[in-house]
């Protein structure tokens, strides 16, 4: 597409600077050409992090052609209608996607982590029925895990399933659910066994949110947006086939659901490597980036990033599940820090005017209302902090 050639000559440099594995250049080049042909401004415009209403009528169709492609979910095996891409694969995919500025599908969760679930736990039925609307968009997926008194402890839940002939009978309240307004299906984990110990009893069903009884409430955060919600569950009325895994064992499909997607840890350093060539572009920042102090703070985030894209490699080749255990709490650790400190970094570097645009806050002013959630999302902090503790350094637990 003529209007997009130089951005595309762009994406082909920067992404052979990050190119990390000669056997995966074939897929990358694939992957690349295919992008050239059919990734327009319109497209880029409309990749602003996850779906909403506005953009939703964009972003279903590049989903469908995504889907046709097989570049919707490369790592889905290819009966499912992915690529049975390998790790270094599933990095290229993220690198290229990320230069290009393309959006990816819909389904964040649902491809990285319900799916998974699905098909290493589900019916034959049940991967007949949901897979395919999933990848190519049809349907959206929320995950009903957060309650209000079960946040990072997911096995607080309270969340009730009580079966009654052959429905269970759902009652309780989900929160922070992400898309949840605009969700069509949830992933549900409620407690089936109220006598059992915590992390027993659980069990995950997967929910159709237009059935009576179930309320969605959108969730604005403190940048104006809703892409959060709560869901209410009075007295839904969901088959049991609905059942994902077997009853009483949700903890396990809990555990594989967070498990997946290993490299999808790389999407942390290259969103923000992303963001600090955006600032370093930015002409509103051009005159006080001579400031050394400003320089010498853009260095140490610089450094940080490339730190985080070491630990990534090293928790890709790491023949263990190093990505998603402790090694994913330590990059997630730094993520977070280095979020807010670009954003910090940002904000002193285009000043107060450059925060406003002419529709309002600009994307520096969003960017650093944003950042303050990094902190909770993927695990709070603290928590994490615990995890690569105990794990990593070997400290002695805290006393329960």
């Amino acid at each position: 597409m003529a209007s997009d050639e130089g951005r595309q000559d762009e994406a082909s440099a920067g992404s052979q600077a990050t190119m990390v594995n000669p056997p995966a250049s074939a897929f990358r080049g694939e992957l690349r050409e295919w992008l050239h042909d059919n990734l327009t401004d319109e497209l880029r415009a409309a990749n602003t992090g996850i779906a909403d209403a506005s953009t939703l009528p964009v972003l279903r169709p590049w989903n469908a052609a995504l889907a046709d492609a097989r570049w919707a979910a490369p790592a889905w095996p290819s009966e499912h209608g992915g690529r049975d891409a390998t790790i270094d694969e599933q990095v290229a995919y993220l690198e290229e996607m990320s230069v290009a500025d393309a959006p990816g599908p819909i389904n964040v969760i649902g491809i990285s982590n319900i799916a998974p679930a699905i098909m290493m736990f589900g019916t034959r039925e049940q991967k007949d029925r949901f897979l395919r609307p999933m990848i190519r968009g049809e349907e959206i997926w929320s995950q009903g895990m957060s309650e209000p008194d079960a946040g990072s402890d997911l096995a607080a839940l309270r969340t009730s399933a009580v079966l009654d002939g052959d429905d269970f009978v759902v009652n309780g309240q989900k929160t922070w659910n992400s898309l949840g307004n605009l969700a069509d299906w949830c992933q549900l984990y409620v407690r089936t066994d109220p006598t059992a110990n915590k992390h027993k009893g659980i069990s995950c069903l997967l929910v159709d949110l237009r059935s009576p009884g179930i309320a969605a409430r959108p969730l604005r955060t403190i940048t104006g947006e809703e892409s959060f919600a709560d869901l209410f569950f009075t007295d839904v009325r969901v088959p049991a086939s609905a059942l994902l895994g077997s009853l009483d064992e949700g903890w396990s499909v809990a555990m594989a659901t967070l498990a997946h997607e290993r490299a999808g840890v790389a999407r942390l350093h290259l969103m923000l490597a992303r963001k600090l060539d955006r600032l370093r572009a930015d002409p509103k920042a051009s005159g006080t980036l001579g400031d050394p102090r400003l320089r010498q703070r853009l260095a140490a985030i610089h450094s940080e990033i490339t730190c985080m894209r070491l630990m990534t490699d090293r928790a890709l080749e790491s023949a263990g599940t190093f990505a998603s255990g402790a090694g994913g709490s330590l990059i997630k650790l730094a993520w977070s820090r280095c979020e807010q400190a670009l954003a910090n970094q940002a904000v002193d570097a285009v000043g107060i005017g450059g925060q406003a645009s002419l529709d309002g806050p600009g994307p520096w002013a969003h960017d650093l209302l944003s950042s303050r959630q990094c902190s909770i999302a993927g695990g709070t902090t603290e928590i994490n902090l615990n995890i690569v503790a105990e794990q990593v350094l070997g400290l002695p637990r805290d006393p329960r």
